[in-house]
């Protein structure tokens, strides 16, 4: 098989167990791949250590490979991380943002810290399982039950504390989720080959420390990766005091599970850099995996544009700009109450909007390297919100008023764990929230790779120019052939009008 070919088939591999596809394993791990890096994990027997496909040490012979489906089942079969490519700090699967499936949605919620802060039988209680059925779920599909999942992010988190904090190492076990220093020294010892003091000499050479609570960390993506409508939407959307773009960088604020934070993320040629500001540090995983979220960095932008790509339509579009992204969102209920402030106005007054409803009803923060003052509010602070105070049509103050007590009562879920036609469904019972609403909360707020907007003034106007359909039925039937990427093709199409969500913002 040719290189190109063999290539071609690499990034229309299929998105579960390509750990058991051993010929597609040893041609990435031979060639370097970085795009698998994420997908699957390559433990040597004869080293004891597993790494990422694009690991730069020399291959080993392939009879010393196994493959793994994800560092928790390496780490559960007793290999150690790589120190040269280190495989824990690598791109997630891009299996857990473009499915819906219960491992899927487990997965999700175990990036944003409920086993951490509710245990198992917590995780399983959200997606409505037993713990016995989750844990045979995922020891299925990814060789290791939640806690051990749960543990290799622990001690992905322990890292990152130990190499860019001056913590004792006391507060850094408690912070990275450990229940002792003496379990914390072990997972750490266990999994880095390195004692917890050996890590922070080693990144301490040549480097001075930040202050406890101030981080500055390296988001790896996957390769390609379009800055332009990723940044360019957030910035040209951002919130007067909860977002801002300054010196290059998009920064907002995050309500997070023990307290606020203050993020900065701007984009560099093969990572994003990061710049975080906790409360508490207890915060960080959880910080992490939703700023990779925000951005779409677990993407798989070869499957992605080879979809879309092989249609007529958007071959051009897709050549000239490879590797778009679905910006996303800090806290999925915000989004839905902007969108609902976005019906039928402008951006600059769904902005303005949104600005007053924090400066109101957010709680304030202090920004000292910047322009950002409050947290954007949660429902219940929005519960007490003065519907006459808003000005805008009474109509949508019903609507705003309906979904918020709908996110309150937990009619309305959109967290990690929700599967996306369901909280579509409970939408659609909300007055007010019609098609268009609905689709980009579904987007920008779940996450959902497939989310298409037929309606859409930017959408239609698009397809129009390009001979595509225009009215929603038609050109929903005709968007079935990117399928399961329309979230992405929307970017595509919007992108050939001329607006600020398109372009990088300068300085």
């Amino acid at each position: 098989m040719s290189q190109t070919c063999q290539t071609a088939t690499l990034g229309s591999a299929i998105l579960t167990g390509m750990h058991h596809d051993r010929e597609r394993c040893l041609y990435a791990v031979r060639s370097r791949d970085a795009r698998f890096d994420g997908w699957f994990y390559t433990a040597v027997v004869t080293t004891g250590i597993y790494c990422r496909p694009s690991c730069p040490v020399r291959p080993p012979k392939a009879s010393s490979m196994r493959f793994h489906p994800s560092s928790a089942s390496a780490q559960q079969a007793g290999f150690r991380a790589c120190k040269r490519c280190r495989p824990d700090a690598s791109p997630g699967s891009p299996q857990w943002n473009s499915r819906a499936d219960v491992v899927a949605r487990a997965m999700r919620l175990i990036a944003d810290g409920v086993v951490e802060r509710e245990g198992v039988g917590g995780l399983a209680g959200r997606l409505g399982y037993s713990t016995r059925q989750l844990e045979r779920h995922l020891r299925a599909e990814l060789g290791a039950g939640p806690l051990a999942i749960a543990r290799a992010q622990r001690a992905q988190t322990a890292r990152l504390l130990i190499e860019t904090t001056p913590l004792p190492m006391a507060e850094t076990a408690l912070a990275a989720g450990f229940a002792s220093v003496r379990s914390f020294n072990a997972a750490v010892q266990e999994v880095f080959a390195a004692s917890p003091t050996e890590l922070r000499r080693r990144a301490a050479r040549g480097k001075r420390p930040v202050t406890a609570g101030s981080l500055g960390l390296r988001l790896p993506f996957r390769r390609p990766l379009c800055p332009d409508n990723l940044f360019g939407h957030l910035a040209a959307t951002a919130v007067p005091g909860v977002e801002e773009w300054r010196d290059g960088a998009y920064r907002r604020t995050l309500r997070l599970p023990h307290g606020g934070a203050i993020v900065s993320l701007a984009p560099r040629a093969d990572h994003i850099d990061c710049r975080l500001m906790l409360t508490d540090l207890r915060d960080l995983a959880v910080a992490i995996s939703r700023c990779r979220r925000m951005l779409d960095l677990d993407a798989d932008p070869v499957a992605v544009d080879e979809q879309l790509g092989g249609d007529p339509h958007l071959a051009a579009l897709v050549a000239a700009a490879p590797g778009r992204r679905v910006p996303g969102s800090g806290d999925p209920a915000e989004f839905a109450v902007r969108a609902v402030l976005g019906q039928q106005v402008s951006t600059a007054a769904a902005r303005t909007h949104a600005g007053r409803l924090a400066a109101t009803h957010g709680d304030a923060t202090e920004d000292p390297g910047g322009g950002l003052t409050h947290l954007f509010p949660d429902p219940a602070a929005l519960a007490e919100l003065d519907p006459a105070a808003l000005a805008m049509p009474a109509s949508r103050r019903t609507t705003l008023r309906a979904l918020v007590a709908a996110l309150i009562s937990g009619e309305l879920d959109l967290g990690p764990a929700v599967a996306w036609d369901e909280a579509r469904r409970a939408m659609a019972r909300l007055p007010g929230l019609g098609p268009w609403t609905i689709e980009m909360i579904a987007m920008r707020a779940l996450g959902d790779p497939d989310a298409f907007a037929a309606t859409d003034l930017g959408v239609v106007k698009a397809a129009r120019a390009l001979g595509l359909p225009s009215t929603p039925a038609a050109l929903g039937h005709a968007s079935a052939a990117w399928r399961p990427w329309r979230a992405y093709a929307v970017q595509h199409l919007w992108a050939t009008g001329d607006h600020a969500v398109n372009r990088m913002p300068a300085g």
